[in-house]
């Protein structure tokens, strides 16, 4: 085959021709489409038309707005919640500790009272005992003598009154513990009458209470066995009005 050669003039038509020739085939496909997509029973219309234009999709942002608004609400509601509970935990936290710490008070008050009671329950036994270790003092002259015989007298049931007492010491010794008869019949006999209530030895030996000195010239222990023997001879210190 010859051999073609071709200008640029040449090139120039060529691609003119071949885009016309393109277009054209271009313009056939889309018709061949067309014609495909309607029915076999429908009839066609061919339109010459521009092509239409593709819209543009608007999208609404009021719908999220919305949601977004719901959302939030839910999450205020949420934390509204939250907060009250944490507020109620609190008040509940808070009312348990004053209530521990006024059970707490109540105890320590109660035993507080408690040991008052026992100390003041200690103090008192402690004073009775010492009270009753500690023996009653009694003056040491014919009043405290007379008192502190009585007492012994008391424990071991022996009668006499004070007066009684006292008016047969005034008449046998006027007062005097060391009292002693040397000239009645007992002094006569060798055994002279001695002390407060002028018992002669014999009768303070039989009479002599345990407990007292075994001194005829004591003073309590003469007026607690005179008072013993006047007791067994006469019923009591209180019926002796002369010598006995």
């Amino acid at each position: 085959m010859p051999k073609h050669i071709l200008t640029r003039g040449h090139v120039r038509a060529l691609s003119r021709h071949q885009k016309a020739a393109a277009a054209g085939v271009a313009a056939l496909g889309a018709a061949a489409i067309g014609l495909s997509a309607v029915p076999s029973n429908a009839s066609t219309t061919t339109t010459a038309e521009a092509p239409a234009q593709t819209a543009k999709v608007a999208y609404s942002t009021q719908q999220i707005q919305g949601v977004k608004a719901d959302v939030n609400s839910q999450f205020a509601g949420a934390d509204v919640k939250v907060e009250q509970f944490a507020a109620k935990k609190k008040a509940a936290a808070e009312a348990a500790a004053k209530k521990r710490a006024a059970a707490e008070k109540k105890a320590e008050a109660k035993a507080a009272q408690a040991r008052q009671a026992a100390e003041s329950a200690s103090r008192s036994a402690e004073r009775a005992e010492v009270k009753k270790a500690a023996p009653k003092k009694y003056g040491d002259n014919l009043d405290g003598w007379i008192r502190e015989a009585m007492s012994i007298m008391k424990k071991h049931g022996i009668p006499g009154s004070y007066e009684g007492i006292h008016r047969n010491i005034m008449r046998e010794s006027s007062g005097n513990p060391q009292a002693i008869n040397l000239w009645d019949i007992n002094a006569q006999n060798g055994i002279p009458s001695k002390g407060l209530l002028q018992v002669i030895p014999p009768t303070f030996e039989a009479y002599h209470v345990k407990g007292t000195p075994k001194d005829i010239y004591d003073p309590v222990a003469n007026i607690v066995a005179a008072c013993n023997y006047a007791a067994d001879k006469y019923g009591t210190m209180d019926n002796v009005d002369s010598a006995y």
